[in-house]
């Protein structure tokens, strides 16, 4: 449970990071809905993104690990399109918010990474 936690957390700051740089990232006026878009991230990270990797295996053998930037890019497409209020303006947008993403998670991880351990 607590490695959900941070992860929610750490994807919640992402997309906060995201939507600050990017202008074509918006979440609204609400924080709640930064907080549900994290939270969606998040699931759609930890339930669709892994099948989503099995039946892309091969792609992503011949592509040399680029068809997995496009199913990251997939699960930011997929939280847009459930969370009302977290709008991706277009594709290049979502390109660029997914580069801003995994640097954001890699950065948290290697740092604070240590939170997520069971004890």
């Amino acid at each position: 449970m607590r490695r959900f936690l941070v992860t929610w957390a750490f994807n919640t700051a992402a997309l906060f990071v995201a939507s600050w740089l990017l202008d074509g990232i918006d979440y609204g006026d609400s924080a709640w809905a930064l907080v549900v878009a994290g939270l969606v991230f998040s699931i759609v990270n930890i339930f669709v993104k892994p099948i989503l990797t099995v039946l892309a295996l091969p792609f992503i053998i011949v592509t040399l690990g680029i068809a997995f930037f496009f199913i990251n890019l997939l699960m930011l497409y997929l939280t847009d399109w459930i969370v009302g209020d977290f709008e991706i303006d277009g594709f290049w947008w979502a390109v660029a918010a997914t580069i801003i993403i995994w640097i954001v998670n890699t950065f948290l991880e290697a740092f604070f990474g240590g939170l997520a351990e069971e004890e």
